[in-house]
């Protein structure tokens, strides 16, 4: 199916037709007593039936026994095919905020994750005839295409390579929207956004994670600790040689343990005043 426009005239226009036909049909009939006005008045009441109201926002499919005519999706008053069913379609932004679904990433860790998605109806004929009942089957589909992505990738990544649902969330989002829209264009359905609300890990894994996540963070601190370390003592050693210092390869040796073990350590250094020779 494919939406299409049905021939309709004004509503006025078409309300002006059926008043006069209405009153001519009542004057043949009445003071001339001409069987034509008794045809005018059936057609007059029979075109009454295709008078209809389209809301701001709104599409109104007709259907003729059975048959798809077309749409009317201009709000105002029409007049169209008389003795019609219509069925109304809203065309208004909507939002869909989808369960909390425990879905298990690329790497096999089970994960809370929820999404919302913005979308609107652009074929009301799809949505009305090649779905059946277009808000679940959206409902559906979103959860579907929500469970596929958060399997493709990891909810995060050690080392910081590739993409990750918690560290990319701008591609995450719009991988979703495109895989949203490749399953709702069957129904008529435009996805305008998709982003993730909620994404945490299970229960169950949760307290072990988060000490895996404190002990990557403590390594990578004391790994950047030590690198700045290594360059402040480089850096020391190199000024006091410009200044005329000679340092023999043992007492370096002492100066740069000394410097690593203050510099690096997580407790205030004890001075210690060295009066006699280092040797």
């Amino acid at each position: 199916m494919k939406e299409k426009q049905v021939a309709a005239i004004n509503g006025f226009i078409g309300i002006l037709l059926l008043l006069l036909m209405g009153l001519g049909g009542a004057y043949l009939l009445v003071l001339t007593e001409n069987p034509l006005g008794l045809l005018l008045l059936i057609g007059a009441i029979l075109l009454a039936s295709g008078i209809v109201i389209v809301q701001p926002n709104q599409a109104k499919a007709i259907i003729f026994f059975g048959r798809y005519l077309g749409t009317i999706s201009s709000n105002g008053i029409w007049l169209t095919v008389p003795l019609a069913v219509r069925r109304s379609v809203s065309l208004k932004v909507r939002n869909f905020n989808s369960a909390r679904l425990k879905v298990n990433d690329v790497e096999g860790n089970p994960i809370e994750i929820a999404a919302v998605v913005v979308f609107k109806v652009v074929d009301s004929a799809k949505a009305l005839f090649d779905v059946d009942h277009y808000e679940t089957f959206v409902e559906i589909q979103s959860e579907t295409a929500l469970r596929y992505v958060a399997s493709r990738y990891p909810y995060d990544h050690a080392h910081g390579e590739g993409y990750s649902l918690r560290g990319n969330g701008e591609e995450i989002a719009e991988e979703l929207v495109r895989e949203l829209q490749s399953r709702l264009t069957i129904a008529g359905v435009e996805v305008m956004e998709a982003r993730l609300t909620h994404l945490a890990y299970a229960t169950e894994i949760a307290s072990a994670m988060l000490q895996r996540q404190q002990a990557s963070a403590i390594v990578s601190a004391r790994q950047q600790i030590v690198e700045g370390a290594v360059g402040m003592v480089q850096l020391a050693i190199a000024q006091l040689e410009q200044d005329g210092f000679v340092l023999d390869e043992e007492r370096k040796a002492a100066m740069i343990n000394n410097l690593l073990v203050a510099i690096v350590s997580e407790r205030s250094a004890q001075p210690v005043i060295n009066s006699g020779s280092l040797y």
